[in-house]
């Protein structure tokens, strides 16, 4: 795997970052596709000067799931065994690239999912509150609804199987894909296992945008998202599981 994985990052106005971490994965990746998602900072100015990643550009801001969808498709369309996400504010360490490789090696898992709290969320001191509870909330409810016994639903640091994802299909754009996601992973039966990483807020005051920064509206659309994919995979009484495996 280490030559045939394939690191995509989403980006929008990530100007402060960008040039670190990207100097940083660097050293650890070979193949590096950036999504800028319709930055309007001086992104893509950084993103332009660049001859060592790829960069596919929105012109217009389209969401955190459609900046995943495309690296799905890219990845897929240039015969990748393994694709590894990870987000450009450095709350993902580039450090931890080669833990998913090496739980990539091991060929026990479809999805390689970070989580920032392998012990549940009582070790959740310093991540918002509004973020902590919800995102405690959302995988209570995955797990009892889905059987997935994950302990961090958000966590976009990820290493999938690219043949997997010709199982998924993503259409939620913004930042409630991941209920969509685990919904059809489930669907599929693929196997999930965790991968501990740092929990790291450097700037705790970030926001969504629009109406997501409200928390009570943001679970309100994650809980909406959740229910209409339910409904679509008619996955309420569940005859399958794809089951975590428990981190190492």
């Amino acid at each position: 795997m280490p030559d045939n994985h394939l690191l995509a990052i989403p980006v929008f106005n990530e100007e402060r970052y960008v040039d670190g971490v990207l100097d940083e994965v660097k050293q650890f990746s070979r193949h590096v596709l950036v999504i800028d998602d319709g930055s309007t900072d001086a992104t893509p100015e950084l993103l332009e000067r660049r001859d060592d990643v790829v960069t596919l550009t929105h012109l217009e801001n389209r969401g955190y799931g459609e900046s995943l969808a495309d690296a799905f498709r890219y990845a897929r369309a240039h015969g990748f065994r393994w694709l590894i996400t990870m987000d450009c504010d450095e709350q993902h360490e580039a450090s931890y690239i080669p833990r998913f490789v090496e739980a990539a090696r091991e060929d026990d898992a479809d999805v390689i999912s970070g989580t920032r709290y392998p012990n549940g969320h009582a070790d959740a001191n310093g991540a918002p509150p509004d973020r902590r509870a919800i995102n405690e909330r959302i995988t209570a409810l995955l797990n009892d609804r889905l059987g997935l016994g994950i302990t961090d639903a958000f966590c976009g640091f990820k290493a999938y199987r690219v043949s997997a994802l010709r199982h998924i299909r993503v259409t939620v754009p913004g930042y409630a894909m991941p209920m969509q996601w685990w919904v059809q992973v489930r669907r599929a039966g693929l196997r999930v296992r965790e991968l501990p990483v740092r929990l790291i807020y450097h700037d705790p005051t970030r926001h969504f945008g629009g109406f997501l920064d409200d928390p009570q509206a943001r679970l309100a659309h994650y809980l909406d998202v959740f229910e209409a994919e339910m409904r679509a995979e008619r996955l309420d009484a569940p005859t399958r599981s794809a089951r975590c495996m428990p981190c190492r």
